[in-house]
């Protein structure tokens, strides 16, 4: 199926020289993807699940998506309600034209060339024909979960799982001789932090409880329980942990008061509100990532969302549904004395640090400065552009700033951080990005023009490195 008179997406996209498309080409379009966070379902890729229809396996959790539709002017009917998956999909075709310079734009024709050969613009004349072009190669064994992933050329996919998870589908896929991506876990205990949500706090200590087979009574029992979690975890192959904060929290001390209060919350069920979160928060943080340095492990923290902000979608569809958004908050102190606090005990474990506000850009490339100590090449990271900030413009400014402020040449490269599984897509879009950065710079005299020398580099960016650093 081709419309070659509309492609826009070729060889040259993105790529404005002949030796940005050389650089590309030649270096990086062929290195296998590491895909160290998303949230991809472990269940979808361990049973190489098929999907009916294109809207199930392109739609259905793309919060980026619905949001642009909803600014369209698109009812929510045919985004999260009861329209038939046909509906969504034609609302979503609608909406497309629409999206030029947003980059649902180039995403959206990227995943439908590298994911099923249409090489045709999406719009309310196509739709129809794509729509059913997808689904007749769903229908068939080409297109299943795991090949979408080794179309991609995935060889290491991290999903996003929570302490208590079974990682049953982990180990199916570990023992599935037919399955050729390594699927790992990370550990991401996001929900032991709400400590003022007494509610939410108090269910999830009984669930991690319940999984730990330890009575969580106070601190001790409850770092206890973790760390047989993390036990658990390393044992079915998680190398990676991963935290979704606003910001570090401040490093206050948890003192004894602090624990006896925190064991009669406990036992209290919440009858009244713990009176220092962070100290609390800060604690549980610096032991666990003490824990992860013991094991070898690699630390993510994701900072800076501002989550939820529209309270009735919140109600009526829950968290997770395009109503999130960058946050303001102040992060360099904090930064400094969450690392410095586990730097001083020569307990930091790798870390990639990752940022939403590309106002604090500077501040987070110029900290993790500080504690690289020579043990490991980039051992703290600046993570790659997140969130609203993998678009071209955000990879291009990070690709500047982690340049000017650190080592390029030591980052780990880009990851998916998304819901579907066409996304992978985004890993082709950096690369692009940076070949094209790294040519012009080449091209006007700033770097020298030798192409081995960058291509190595490249090579390093988007496969080796990442490599290296999970000892994968």
């Amino acid at each position: 199926m081709s419309v070659h008179a509309h492609s826009f997406i070729n060889d040259h996209f993105l790529l404005l020289s002949p030796l940005a498309e050389r650089l590309y080409h030649t270096y990086a379009a062929h290195q296998p993807i590491i895909d160290f966070h998303s949230h991809l379902s472990p269940s979808d890729i361990a049973t190489n699940k098929r999907f009916d229809n294109i809207s199930q396996v392109w739609l259905a959790g793309d919060h980026y998506k619905w949001r642009a539709m909803r600014t369209y002017g698109i009812s929510e009917q045919y985004i999260t309600g009861n329209a038939s998956d046909q509906e969504k999909f034609m609302a979503w075709a609608k909406t497309v034209p629409h999206t030029l310079r947003n980059p649902l734009f180039h995403w959206t024709h990227l995943e439908l060339k590298n994911s099923f050969g249409i090489d045709q613009l999406l719009n309310p004349d196509s739709g129809s024909h794509v729509y059913d072009y997808c689904n007749q190669l769903l229908a068939g064994d080409e297109h299943t979960s795991r090949k979408f992933l080794e179309k991609y050329n995935v060889v290491y996919q991290a999903t996003t799982d929570d302490p208590t998870d079974d990682l049953r589908f982990h180990q199916m896929a570990k023992n599935d001789p037919s399955c050729k991506i390594q699927l790992v876990p990370s550990f991401r205990p996001d929900k032991a932090f709400a400590i003022h949500d007494a509610a939410s706090f108090l269910a999830y200590m009984d669930s991690l409880s319940a999984v730990s087979g330890i009575q969580i009574k106070d601190m001790d029992s409850l770092l206890t329980a973790f760390q047989r979690r993390i036990e658990y975890f390393h044992s079915h192959g998680c190398r990676i942990a991963d935290h979704g904060l606003q910001q570090l929290p401040l490093a206050n001390t948890f003192t004894s008061k602090l624990d006896a209060e925190f064991k009669n919350f406990l036992s209290a069920r919440g009858a009244q509100s713990f009176s220092d979160p962070d100290a609390f928060v800060f604690h549980v943080l610096t032991s666990l990532a003490k824990m992860y340095h013991q094991r070898g492990w690699v630390q993510q923290f994701h900072l800076g969302a501002i989550r939820n902000n529209n309270s009735r979608l919140l109600k009526t569809l829950g968290a997770d549904v395009g109503v999130d958004s960058i946050g303001d908050f102040s992060h360099a102190s904090r930064l400094s004395s969450f690392l410095n606090t586990l730097d001083s005990e020569d307990t930091l474990a790798k870390t990639i640090i990752y940022n939403l506000n590309p106002a604090d850009n500077a501040v987070f490339a110029a900290m993790i400065g500080n504690f690289n100590d020579g043990s490991v090449r980039g051992k703290v990271q600046y993570g790659p552009a997140w969130w609203f900030l993998d678009q071209k413009n955000g990879m291009e400014d990070h690709i500047d700033v982690l340049s000017d402020m650190g080592l390029l040449s030591c980052f780990v490269g880009m990851i998916t951080d998304s819901r579907s599984l066409l996304s992978f897509s985004r890993h082709e879009y950096f690369r692009r990005i940076l070949c094209n950065l790294l040519a012009e710079d080449m091209l006007k005299g700033i770097i020298p023009n030798d192409e081995n020398w960058i291509g190595s580099m490249v090579e390093d960016i988007c496969f080796r490195n990442a490599k290296a650093y999970l000892n994968i």
